[in-house]
């Protein structure tokens, strides 16, 4: 089992950066590949990013490519979300996710554990 908090959200202008963090406790975090999803108002939940649980394999969504960089540290049990050149669009709840390593990482129904998100709001 695998406990998720998410810290970091907040309140930036366009263009700016926010890091997000997740933290895990429990077991085994480091065979559990890590995505961070986002809802905004209105919209379904959707895919941002996934690391593998090695770290050296990363997915991003077309929307934050180049924009926003996954990472974890296995040592510490945490995953990050670095974004940067922020938009108004990106405005959503940002949750953290874990699943059980596999070959598919950007699929919502595939991850078993979930935080409970953290607002982030960019102004225009």
């Amino acid at each position: 089992q695998v406990q998720l908090v998410e810290t970091g959200g907040g309140l930036v202008q366009a263009g700016g950066s926010l890091r997000l963090s997740c933290t895990a406790s429990g077991r085994a975090f480091s065979t559990y590949d890590m995505g961070w999803f986002r809802q905004a108002p209105g919209k379904v939940r959707e895919f941002v990013a996934a690391v593998r649980w090695s770290g050296d394999t990363t997915q991003y969504a077309a929307s934050v490519k180049g924009r926003f960089t996954i990472s974890r540290d296995n040592t510490k049990g945490m995953a990050y979300l670095q974004m940067s050149d922020l938009k108004p669009e990106d405005t959503a709840v940002y949750y953290c996710a874990a699943q059980k390593s596999g070959f598919v990482m950007n699929a919502e129904r595939l991850y078993e554990h979930w935080g409970q998100g953290t607002q982030v709001t960019v102004s225009s």
